[in-house]
């Protein structure tokens, strides 16, 4: 399969509001339409884990990024310039997501992907993406698809075969929360 077929099948399964797994620019993901509730609903589920914890979501660009977030906080860009590795952003004022997306505070946390892959999917999808770790709650992440736990395989509706061969290691992002006035507060470095 070419990855322009994973990527069409991808998407064609994420609008029809199911599940996937899915290598990304740091461990292998469960992911989702961002938007849906009841896709967002699926992936608590499947992770076992509490819908208070909020879940990542990842985008293309940084004009994705504004869709959803009321202001972003101009350190935001000086950040994301300056980092030298994935990271995410937890941005205050989430829109246009599902409500079971955002967390209590109102906030998001949104990281905008470089990897060639996952970027094709999140704008080949034109939405942002769910990305958390493909692992059930508490148990460590899937730094490649053979960390994947069967469990996992069986509930999802689809299974990237792109990157599926790599045996290489990876580590979540950096997780850094900028207050509306530009406070930085590193949650994990």
């Amino acid at each position: 399969m070419t990855q322009e077929e994973d990527i069409r099948n991808a998407v064609r399964v994420l609008r029809e509001g199911g599940v996937i797994l899915y290598p990304t620019d740091t461990v292998w993901g469960i992911g989702c339409d961002a938007t849906n509730a009841e896709a967002v609903a699926k992936v608590y589920d499947i992770k076992q884990r509490d819908d208070s914890k909020a879940l990542i979501c990842l985008v293309d660009s940084d004009a994705r990024l504004q869709r959803y977030v009321r202001q972003v906080p101009a350190v935001t860009w000086e950040l994301l310039d300056a980092a030298v590795k994935p990271t995410t952003v937890i941005l205050d004022g989430a829109v246009n997501l599902a409500p079971n997306l955002i967390a209590d505070d109102g906030s998001i946390a949104l990281r905008i992907t470089r990897e060639s892959f996952s970027r094709e999917l999140c704008y080949r999808f034109q939405k942002a993406l769910v990305s958390t770790s493909a692992n059930i709650s508490g148990q460590p992440a899937a730094q490649n698809y053979r960390d994947i736990p069967e469990e996992l395989l069986r509930r999802v509706d689809y299974v990237c075969w792109s990157r599926r061969q790599e045996h290489k290691p990876h580590t979540p992002s950096s997780i850094i929360r900028l207050g509306p006035a530009g406070e930085v507060s590193v949650i994990r470095p």
